[in-house]
């Protein structure tokens, strides 16, 4: 039984494609990994909206700008499940990669998910341990660290309804359980119609 599990997971391994090797940048002063899996997206045009969505943060949230390097130890920008997420194991903040050049999407929403996971990073840095149930009360803060950047902003309409429609939620809501397995799989299949293959 057990042989047989690992020739499907061997088997199903050799089937991905192998993913391209981390780009390293320095982007505000601070390390930057492009893992790009997409050939149809420009390291340079992510690098380009990553240091304008920072510039926004700078001029318009100063000091949670300061903070950033104490509370994150970088930058990840790959492909993902969600928009942002934080890596409590390597204090990465990432920025997902279509996400960031998505032209549908203006570069106050990359600096509000920015803001967002720093708020994730700045209270694992501040509290080591995190009581069951508390993730509703930790996500309602970091949606009112992106409402607060939303307000500052000249342009922040789009982060300021999309932090009051979370706000607005039921806990269960605003922090769902995600299937992360299939949250994967379904980025993996759009990935693949994206390039013909599936």
């Amino acid at each position: 039984m057990i042989r047989r599990l690992f020739a499907h997971l061997s088997e199903w391994l050799d089937d991905q494609p192998a993913e391209p090797p981390a780009e390293r940048y320095v982007v505000h002063g601070m390390p930057v990994r492009v893992i790009n899996t997409r050939p149809d997206i420009r390291t340079d045009r992510v690098l380009e909206r990553l240091s304008a969505a920072l510039d926004l943060i700078a001029r318009y949230a100063p000091r949670r700008y300061r903070r950033l390097p104490h509370d994150v130890s970088g930058f990840v920008v790959q492909r993902f499940a969600c928009r942002g997420a934080f890596f409590p194991a390597s204090r990465e903040c990432l920025v997902e990669l279509t996400f960031t050049v998505n032209p549908r999407h203006e570069l106050p929403e990359i600096a509000a998910s920015i803001v967002h996971e720093a708020t994730h990073a700045r209270v694992a840095r501040m509290c080591r341990t995190r009581a069951p149930g508390q993730g509703a009360r930790e996500e309602r803060l970091c949606r009112r660290a992106e409402l607060e950047l939303g307000l500052a902003l000249p342009d922040g309409a789009v982060v300021v309804q999309r932090a009051q429609a979370s706000l607005a939620l039921a806990d269960e809501q605003v922090a769902p359980d995600v299937d992360w397995a299939e949250a994967a799989r379904r980025v993996a299949e759009a990935d693949g119609r994206a390039h013909g293959r599936g």
